[in-house]
């Protein structure tokens, strides 16, 4: 009697196959993470970076409109424009400011009387005063609580009739704007951005020296005083009478004496400014952070821009 011819037998996956096939999938898998991870910090620095460029530009276009309709006169012992840059601006003991400047000039700004120009409260005025403070605090609350505040920009800006009243022909402008608008200028309604790091501002004042080894052409050149540099000095004054300033002579580019930069003129402003991430934000408040961690922080989360503004002549 014959046996029955046996079914054929089912073979399966040997163990060097499985082995393959798992070290195949994890190699895929790492690189597909791998390749996820560098799309997510990309998109999340792309998101970054949008959000402090739109911070930046209504910082920068804001105050360029503003230096760009500078009110000043000659001729008079008056003040027009004051600048001064706090090497340290007050926020959490481990993340200060290291350039901030406040900023108080007369300008024709067309957003005077509320933008209500030719209504109800406009008195007929076109000088108006604006304030630039760069403050530590919650942009909503107005308080100085570190879980929620940052970097704010704010700007007052004074209508006509009470900048005529109050500070318009002003030997010292400073003290005549602090004395009743300065605490006002951090209120929330005067909010501009928030994250700005730092900010700062070089004036480029046109100087005349005369003509040098015996010629009759006088030289005429811009010099930049950049506020806040080492030895450039922490406050720039226009008065009517010139521009006074505690920068040290060996600081400006080019060369020029005190007196000189005292008679030049005013010419332009360069605005630069800093962003921070809302990341660098959060990240930068944690009090116990290494010195060396914040700095890498402060590189890879932080955003420069800058524009130059051609001042009204004098």
């Amino acid at each position: 009697m014959k046996n029955p011819l046996s079914s054929p037998l089912r073979r399966g996956f040997t163990l060097i196959e499985l082995l393959v096939a798992m070290a195949i999938t994890t190699v895929i898998v790492a690189v597909l993470v791998s390749i996820t991870g560098v799309a997510l910090d990309t998109w999340q620095r792309g998101r970054a970076e949008i959000r402090a460029s739109r911070q930046a530009k209504s910082m920068l276009d804001t105050m360029s409109k503003d230096f760009e309709s500078l009110v000043s006169r000659r001729g008079n012992n008056f003040e027009w424009l004051y600048t001064k840059v706090e090497s340290n601006l007050p926020g959490p003991s481990a993340n200060q400011s290291s350039n901030s400047a406040d900023v108080i000039f007369f300008t024709a700004a067309t957003d005077r009387y509320a933008g209500d120009i030719g209504g109800t409260t406009d008195k007929g005025g076109d000088v108006s005063c604006v304030g630039y403070q760069l403050k530590w605090q919650d942009p909503v609350e107005g308080e100085e609580d570190d879980r929620s505040a940052t970097f704010v920009l704010y700007r007052l800006l004074v209508d006509p009739d009470q900048t005529f009243q109050d500070l318009l022909g002003k030997e010292d402008l400073e003290s005549a704007f602090s004395g009743k608008y300065s605490t006002k200028v951090k209120e929330v309604q005067n909010f501009v951005c928030e994250n700005v790091y730092q900010f700062t501002l070089t004036y480029q004042v046109e100087v005349t020296q005369p003509a040098s080894g015996g010629g009759t052409t006088a030289k005429t050149f811009p010099v930049r005083v950049t506020l806040g540099d080492s030895g450039a000095g922490k406050e720039l004054r226009l008065r009517g009478n010139g521009i006074v300033t505690d920068a040290n002579a060996g600081s400006l580019s080019p060369q020029v004496s005190i007196d000189e930069l005292k008679a030049g003129r005013l010419i332009g402003v360069e605005i630069g400014i800093t962003v921070l991430s809302d990341a660098a934000v959060i990240r930068l408040n944690n009090s116990s952070l290494d010195q060396k961690v914040r700095e890498k922080i402060l590189a890879q989360e932080s955003f420069q821009y800058s524009r130059t503004v051609e001042l009204p002549g004098m």
